[in-house]
C-alpha cells in the first residue's frame, strides 16, 4: 500500500487563510444542498407520476451535479492553498 507522500510543504496555515477555506466549504456545502433539495423535489415528482425514466435522469443529474460541485470547490480551494 502506497503511504502519504510528503509534498515538502511544511509551512503551517495561517488563520486568515483557514478562515477562508473554511468559507470555501461553507459556500458550496449550501450551493450543493440548495441543488439537491430542487433535484430531490423533481425525482419525488416524477416518481409520484410513474415516470421512470425521467426519475433515473434526475438521480444522474443529481449525481453530476454534486461531483461538479465538489470539482469547484477543491479548484477554489487549492487556489487559496496556492496564493501565497
Amino acid at each position: 500500500m502506497e503511504r502519504f507522500k510528503d509534498d515538502g510543504d511544511d509551512t503551517p496555515i495561517s488563520e486568515e487563510t483557514k478562515k477562508a477555506l473554511a468559507a470555501v466549504d461553507e459556500k458550496f456545502k449550501a450551493k450543493i444542498a440548495e441543488r439537491e433539495i430542487f433535484l430531490t423535489q423533481q425525482l419525488q415528482s416524477a416518481l409520484s407520476k410513474g415516470e421512470m425514466h425521467e426519475a433515473e435522469a434526475v438521480r444522474t443529474q443529481i449525481s453530476s451535479e454534486k461531483t461538479r460541485l465538489e470539482e469547484e470547490r477543491e479548484f477554489a480551494k487549492d487556489k487559496i492553498r496556492n496564493a501565497k
